[in-house]
Protein backbone atom coordinates (compact mmCIF):
# COMPACT_ATOMS: atom_id res chain seq x y z
CA UNK A 1 0.00 0.00 0.00
CA UNK A 2 1.27 3.47 -0.85
CA UNK A 3 2.30 5.75 2.00
CA UNK A 4 -0.60 7.61 3.60
CA UNK A 5 0.92 10.52 5.52
CA UNK A 6 -2.44 11.92 6.68
CA UNK A 7 -3.58 8.49 7.84
CA UNK A 8 -0.30 7.92 9.68
CA UNK A 9 -0.64 11.29 11.40
CA UNK A 10 -4.16 10.34 12.51
CA UNK A 11 -2.87 7.02 13.90
CA UNK A 12 -0.04 8.82 15.71
CA UNK A 13 -2.51 11.28 17.23
CA UNK A 14 -4.83 8.48 18.40
CA UNK A 15 -1.89 6.60 19.95
CA UNK A 16 -1.40 9.52 22.31
CA UNK A 17 -4.77 8.79 23.94
CA UNK A 18 -4.52 6.85 27.22
CA UNK A 19 -4.94 3.11 26.86
CA UNK A 20 -4.66 3.20 23.06
CA UNK A 21 -1.86 1.14 21.55
CA UNK A 22 -0.71 1.01 17.90
CA UNK A 23 -3.24 -1.67 16.87
CA UNK A 24 -6.18 0.05 18.54
CA UNK A 25 -5.12 3.37 17.04
CA UNK A 26 -5.11 1.89 13.54
CA UNK A 27 -8.55 0.28 14.08
CA UNK A 28 -9.96 3.60 15.28
CA UNK A 29 -8.41 5.45 12.35
CA UNK A 30 -9.93 3.04 9.84
CA UNK A 31 -13.29 3.31 11.61
CA UNK A 32 -13.22 7.12 11.52
CA UNK A 33 -12.37 7.15 7.83
CA UNK A 34 -15.07 4.59 7.03
CA UNK A 35 -17.78 6.28 9.12
CA UNK A 36 -20.38 8.52 7.46
CA UNK A 37 -19.25 12.11 7.08
CA UNK A 38 -21.78 13.44 9.60
CA UNK A 39 -20.57 10.98 12.30
CA UNK A 40 -16.94 12.01 11.87
CA UNK A 41 -18.02 15.65 11.80
CA UNK A 42 -20.06 15.22 14.99
CA UNK A 43 -17.01 13.82 16.77
CA UNK A 44 -14.84 16.69 15.62
CA UNK A 45 -17.48 19.23 16.67
CA UNK A 46 -17.95 17.58 20.08
CA UNK A 47 -14.21 17.69 20.80
CA UNK A 48 -13.98 21.32 19.69
CA UNK A 49 -17.01 22.34 21.77
CA UNK A 50 -15.76 20.51 24.88
CA UNK A 51 -12.36 22.17 24.60
CA UNK A 52 -13.91 25.60 24.06
CA UNK A 53 -16.43 25.40 26.92
CA UNK A 54 -14.51 23.38 29.51
CA UNK A 55 -11.85 24.97 31.69
CA UNK A 56 -10.18 24.55 35.06
CA UNK A 57 -12.13 25.44 38.21
CA UNK A 58 -10.38 28.35 39.95
CA UNK A 59 -10.84 26.64 43.33
CA UNK A 60 -10.26 22.90 42.89
CA UNK A 61 -8.75 22.75 39.35
CA UNK A 62 -11.21 20.12 38.14
CA UNK A 63 -12.83 20.52 34.72
CA UNK A 64 -15.94 22.65 34.64
CA UNK A 65 -18.11 24.84 32.42
CA UNK A 66 -18.99 27.21 35.28
CA UNK A 67 -16.61 28.79 37.78
CA UNK A 68 -16.46 27.74 40.53
CA UNK A 69 -17.54 24.22 39.64
CA UNK A 70 -20.80 22.73 40.89
CA UNK A 71 -19.06 20.74 43.65
CA UNK A 72 -17.10 23.72 45.02
CA UNK A 73 -20.24 25.88 45.01
CA UNK A 74 -22.55 23.23 46.51
CA UNK A 75 -23.40 24.29 50.09
CA UNK A 76 -24.45 20.74 50.97
CA UNK A 77 -20.88 19.42 50.53
CA UNK A 78 -18.83 18.93 53.70
CA UNK A 79 -16.33 21.79 53.59
CA UNK A 80 -14.36 20.23 56.46
CA UNK A 81 -13.23 17.31 54.29
CA UNK A 82 -10.95 17.73 51.27
CA UNK A 83 -9.89 14.89 48.95
CA UNK A 84 -6.67 15.43 47.01
CA UNK A 85 -6.55 13.60 43.67
CA UNK A 86 -4.11 13.55 40.78
CA UNK A 87 -6.44 14.21 37.86
CA UNK A 88 -9.93 15.52 37.14
CA UNK A 89 -10.99 12.01 36.07
CA UNK A 90 -10.36 10.82 39.64
CA UNK A 91 -13.06 13.19 40.90
CA UNK A 92 -15.62 11.41 38.75
CA UNK A 93 -14.43 8.01 40.01
CA UNK A 94 -14.88 9.01 43.67
CA UNK A 95 -18.22 10.68 42.93
CA UNK A 96 -19.54 7.44 41.43
CA UNK A 97 -19.12 5.71 44.80
CA UNK A 98 -21.66 8.14 46.36
CA UNK A 99 -19.70 7.72 49.60
CA UNK A 100 -17.62 10.91 49.59
CA UNK A 101 -19.44 14.15 50.37
CA UNK A 102 -16.50 16.49 50.83
CA UNK A 103 -14.75 18.70 48.31
CA UNK A 104 -11.78 18.11 46.04
CA UNK A 105 -8.39 19.44 45.04
CA UNK A 106 -6.91 18.29 41.72
CA UNK A 107 -3.10 18.32 41.65
CA UNK A 108 -2.78 17.97 37.89
CA UNK A 109 -0.49 14.94 38.15
CA UNK A 110 1.95 13.38 40.59
CA UNK A 111 5.51 14.10 41.63
CA UNK A 112 7.91 12.42 39.21
CA UNK A 113 11.47 13.73 39.65
CA UNK A 114 12.85 11.44 36.93
CA UNK A 115 10.49 13.12 34.46
CA UNK A 116 11.20 16.57 35.82
CA UNK A 117 7.84 17.01 37.57
CA UNK A 118 8.22 18.69 40.94
CA UNK A 119 5.87 20.47 43.38
CA UNK A 120 6.03 23.70 41.37
CA UNK A 121 4.62 21.86 38.34
CA UNK A 122 1.51 20.79 40.27
CA UNK A 123 -1.22 22.64 42.18
CA UNK A 124 0.58 22.07 45.49
CA UNK A 125 0.92 25.74 46.47
CA UNK A 126 -2.84 26.21 45.95
CA UNK A 127 -3.53 23.17 48.13
CA UNK A 128 -1.36 24.46 50.98
CA UNK A 129 -3.07 27.85 50.70
CA UNK A 130 -6.51 26.18 50.95
CA UNK A 131 -5.40 24.39 54.12
CA UNK A 132 -3.71 27.41 55.68
CA UNK A 133 -6.31 29.99 54.71
CA UNK A 134 -9.70 28.32 54.17
CA UNK A 135 -12.64 30.37 52.98
CA UNK A 136 -14.90 31.80 55.69
CA UNK A 137 -16.69 28.97 57.47
CA UNK A 138 -14.73 26.31 55.56
CA UNK A 139 -12.11 25.34 58.16
CA UNK A 140 -10.68 21.94 57.27
CA UNK A 141 -10.69 18.99 59.66
CA UNK A 142 -9.28 16.36 57.31
CA UNK A 143 -7.32 16.11 54.08
CA UNK A 144 -7.74 12.75 52.35
CA UNK A 145 -4.81 11.91 50.09
CA UNK A 146 -6.38 9.91 47.25
CA UNK A 147 -3.40 9.74 44.90
CA UNK A 148 -2.84 6.58 42.89
CA UNK A 149 -1.36 3.49 44.61
CA UNK A 150 1.87 3.48 42.60
CA UNK A 151 5.39 4.75 43.27
CA UNK A 152 4.66 8.30 42.08
CA UNK A 153 1.32 8.47 43.88
CA UNK A 154 2.83 7.19 47.13
CA UNK A 155 5.72 9.66 46.91
CA UNK A 156 3.27 12.48 46.29
CA UNK A 157 1.13 11.44 49.27
CA UNK A 158 4.16 11.30 51.58
CA UNK A 159 5.36 14.70 50.42
CA UNK A 160 1.93 16.28 50.91
CA UNK A 161 1.51 14.67 54.33
CA UNK A 162 4.81 16.22 55.45
CA UNK A 163 3.62 19.62 54.24
CA UNK A 164 0.10 19.45 55.67
CA UNK A 165 0.48 17.76 59.07
CA UNK A 166 2.37 20.70 60.66
CA UNK A 167 -0.63 22.88 59.80
CA UNK A 168 -2.71 21.03 62.39
CA UNK A 169 -5.05 19.24 59.97
CA UNK A 170 -5.69 15.50 60.09
CA UNK A 171 -4.19 13.73 57.06
CA UNK A 172 -5.56 10.37 55.90
CA UNK A 173 -4.86 8.02 53.01
CA UNK A 174 -7.25 5.84 51.05
CA UNK A 175 -7.17 2.30 52.43
CA UNK A 176 -5.67 -0.09 49.93
CA UNK A 177 -6.30 -3.82 49.81
CA UNK A 178 -7.75 -6.70 47.89
CA UNK A 179 -10.39 -5.85 45.30
CA UNK A 180 -13.74 -7.61 45.58
CA UNK A 181 -13.64 -10.94 43.78
CA UNK A 182 -9.85 -11.18 43.76
CA UNK A 183 -8.05 -14.42 44.68
CA UNK A 184 -5.23 -14.30 47.22
CA UNK A 185 -2.88 -16.20 44.92
CA UNK A 186 -2.98 -13.38 42.36
CA UNK A 187 -2.36 -10.56 44.86
CA UNK A 188 1.08 -8.97 45.07
CA UNK A 189 3.00 -8.66 48.34
CA UNK A 190 2.38 -4.91 48.75
CA UNK A 191 -1.37 -5.31 48.35
CA UNK A 192 -1.46 -8.22 50.82
CA UNK A 193 0.67 -6.32 53.32
CA UNK A 194 -1.68 -3.35 53.18
CA UNK A 195 -4.69 -5.63 53.45
CA UNK A 196 -3.23 -7.17 56.60
CA UNK A 197 -2.23 -3.88 58.20
CA UNK A 198 -5.62 -2.36 57.35
CA UNK A 199 -7.65 -5.30 58.62
CA UNK A 200 -10.68 -4.51 60.75
CA UNK A 201 -12.91 -6.32 63.18
CA UNK A 202 -16.16 -7.80 61.83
Amino acid sequence: MAALPAFDRLVAALEKLPGIGPKSARRLAYHLLSAPEHDAGALTAAVAEARARTHSCSVCHSFTEVDPCTICSDPSRDARLLAVVEDAADVEVLERTREFRGRYHVLGGALAPLRGIGPDDLHVADLIARVERPAAGDALDEVLLATNPNVEGESTALYLARRIKPLGVRVTRLALGLPVGAALEFADEITLSRSLSGRREI
